[in-house]
């Protein structure tokens, strides 16, 4: 009997090896969270921006094409910014907590295989720019990211396939109602990440 458990405590111990030999173990929930709300500021900022209308198409502005874009791409560029600053200070604290080195060859392949879609969708999203096709704008990051997410989702903790899921479902339907893209860019990269974030905290890090 003595020597099945020390087999099965072998086995649990090698399981565990392997996970954290394959898998980034260091992605923190507070990184979610902050990501979210950097996301909702950024959302509100908008918001504000074009006179405390979520739905930017139809309402008239007083703004230049060249100030709106200007806005877009400073707004949008602090967000992920702070975002992605926020995140790597978490992580590199979880990495700390769980004595796991941040900086391997799994995090270089999730770091790869999550910038490759957004790399592209950031080019597909310029694109459209170029054409004047504002409108899908929101809907493509929504849907680009979520790609994203669910590449890079075999190489870290399987419940970020949810977020994944969550994102395409709100970049479909953000495609259908283009006029409300400001309320689906919040919900999938404010409001998705906190919960996404508190979940995981509460699981895993508490």
């Amino acid at each position: 009997m003595e020597d099945i458990k020390e087999h099965l405590k072998d086995i649990s111990e090698m399981r565990a090896m392997m996970e954290r030999n394959s898998k980034f173990l260091s992605l923190s929930g507070l990184s979610g969270v902050s990501a979210g709300l950097v996301a909702l500021c950024g959302a509100v900022a908008a918001w504000w921006y074009f006179g405390k209308s979520f739905d930017f198409i139809r309402t008239p502005i007083q703004h230049t094409r060249e100030e709106v874009y200007t806005f877009f791409a400073a707004d949008a560029g602090l967000v992920m910014l702070f975002a992605v600053g926020l995140a790597a200070l978490f992580s590199r604290r979880m990495a700390k907590k769980k004595d796991l080195p941040l900086w391997t060859a799994t995090s270089k392949t999730l770091l790869i295989n999550l910038l490759l879609p957004i790399l592209a969708g950031g080019a597909f999203c310029l694109i459209l720019l170029w054409h004047g096709a504002v409108a899908f704008i929101p809907a493509s990051m929504l849907l680009f990211y979520g790609m994203a997410l669910l590449n890079a989702s075999k190489f870290t903790l399987p419940e970020i396939r949810y977020l994944a899921l969550t994102e395409l479902v709100l970049g479909l339907a953000c495609a259908v109602w283009i006029g409300h893209g400001l309320v689906f860019w919040a919900l999938g990269f404010g409001i998705a990440h906190i919960v996404y974030g508190a979940v995981m905290y509460f699981k895993y890090e508490r």
